[in-house]
């Protein structure tokens, strides 16, 4: 046989080789993992403000579709049998917070959140889906309410001599522009809209806490508590840190012995195990 044919018919035979190896793995690691149970509790970081945005090296932005894709990746492990939401957010998008939330809901495996410098508003509403949450007592928790910040600087314009105007189809397209305040009527509308979020925000706390939509909307009023003043308004369940957190999802997944699989550190298909 020719050395080249002989020396290409090896190359083909490694790579099939190589390929046959790699596909192993990847069906008896799972399988293993199925047979033998959970072995891991994963940490699934909620960093910086919740929105639909891009994090960068000024900010750091907690992204629901990024969320997401970790929690199903945890989900569907089957080598992975609890997941910590480790949170340090103030909040952000109502709207992003609660595709978060449904998907904390839908988790077919214990979820613990960990609050740690704070956890509030949006924020707060994920954390509230978890099977159990832990704060430090200096956590900054709750703040369960909606706000909307807007503008009047007419009289600065006008004492600039800059003439602000728009030309709008619609009544109220241009409701909320900083050029002019807020007539009665809007006012009005825009607090109906508030007021609507919020009792919203009160319902999904109150049902994902157990707890009556009475005694949530009366503790709720948009004020932050610690992770001690929490603990005794039923905000939070445990204080301790992030270590405390995974041994106590570790516990609901019945694993005595276990490794961490932090994405925080890793990525979102990394390899970190600690």
């Amino acid at each position: 046989m020719d050395i080249k044919k002989k020396y290409f018919g090896l190359g083909i035979l490694g790579g099939f080789a190589l390929i046959s190896i790699i596909v192993a793995i990847m069906i008896f690691v799972p399988l293993i993992a199925m047979i033998s149970g959970p072995t891991t509790v994963a940490v699934i970081p909620v960093y910086g403000e919740i929105g639909y945005g891009t994090s960068n090296e000024n900010v750091t932005v907690a992204n629901p579709d990024v969320f997401n894709q970790m929690m199903d990746d945890a989900i569907n492990d089957p080598s992975i049998g609890a997941i910590v939401l480790d949170i340090n957010s103030p909040g952000g998008s109502p709207v992003a917070g609660e595709s978060m939330l449904e998907k904390v809901n839908s988790s077919t495996k214990p979820v613990i959140a960990r609050i740690s410098d704070s956890g509030s508003s949006a924020a707060y509403m994920v954390a509230s889906g978890a099977d159990e949450i832990v704060a430090s007592p200096s956590s900054w928790v709750g703040s369960i309410g909606v706000i909307l910040t807007l503008s009047d600087l007419s009289e600065y314009y006008k004492k600039e001599g800059i003439d602000m105007y728009s030309i709008t189809g619609g009544k109220y397209k241009d409701m909320g522009s900083d050029y002019r305040n807020l007539t009665s009527e809007e006012r009005n509308m825009l607090q109906t809209m508030i007021n609507e979020e919020y009792d919203y925000f009160i319902k999904l706390v109150a049902k994902n806490r157990n707890l009556s939509y009475e005694y949530v909307k009366k503790i709720a009023e948009g004020r932050p508590y610690t992770g001690q003043q929490g603990l005794n308004v039923s905000l939070v369940d445990y204080l301790g840190g992030k270590d405390y957190a995974i041994q106590l999802a570790a516990n609901k997944s019945h694993m005595t012995n276990y490794q961490i699989y932090d994405y925080g550190n890793s990525g979102l298909f990394g390899f970190n195990y600690i």
